[in-house]
């Protein structure tokens, strides 16, 4: 079939040969706008290598850089657990201490009546001529205080860290 007829009118054939020249491709527009697609995407594809290649570099960069500073850092906590776990039983044993101290001094005070002696005090001094004229005899103290602990012997302290206390601060207990 023939898009041109001779047998018809010539606006037909006019419009005819129009829309052949429409539907007719032209090789050379047609590879031009696909050449220009494929620049396009290698452009792009150049562009995504290029991003990819320094995200690479930044990344083995990082690694370089920070991997050896977390490694110190970690064992830099392990010691610092270590401390920790030193000073967890240090609070453990003197709590173990402190106990042993309080069960002695309340045993103290039931023995020595320390409680009696402080009531009678005050008795006298409310001026009941009948409790304050009564003397009584002092018990003597038989408590012997436990051996305890040294910190210094758990926690070493450096020369240079110790700072000199003030001579009001020198009690002994």
């Amino acid at each position: 079939m023939l898009l041109v007829d001779t047998d018809r009118p010539e606006p037909v054939r006019g419009g005819a040969r129009e829309l052949a020249v429409f539907l007719t491709p032209e090789p050379g527009a047609e590879a031009k706008e696909v050449e220009e697609t494929i620049e396009g995407l290698l452009l792009r594809l150049e562009e995504f290598c290029s991003l990819a290649d320094m995200i690479r570099s930044d990344t083995s960069q990082i690694l370089e850089e920070n991997i050896p500073l977390l490694k110190a850092k970690v064992v830099e906590m392990r010691g610092i657990y270590a401390k920790v776990d030193q000073l967890e039983a240090f609070v453990k044993m003197v709590r173990r201490h402190v106990s042993f101290l309080e069960a002695h001094v309340l045993q103290a005070e039931r023995d020595h009546g320390a409680l009696s002696q402080a009531l009678r005090k005050w008795l006298g001094s409310s001026g009941l001529p009948a409790l304050g004229n009564k003397r009584w005899a002092p018990v003597a103290p038989t408590f012997e205080l436990p051996a305890l602990y040294r910190t210094e012997d758990y926690f070493p302290v450096d020369v240079g860290e110790v700072m000199p206390r003030a001579s009001s601060c020198q009690r002994r207990l």
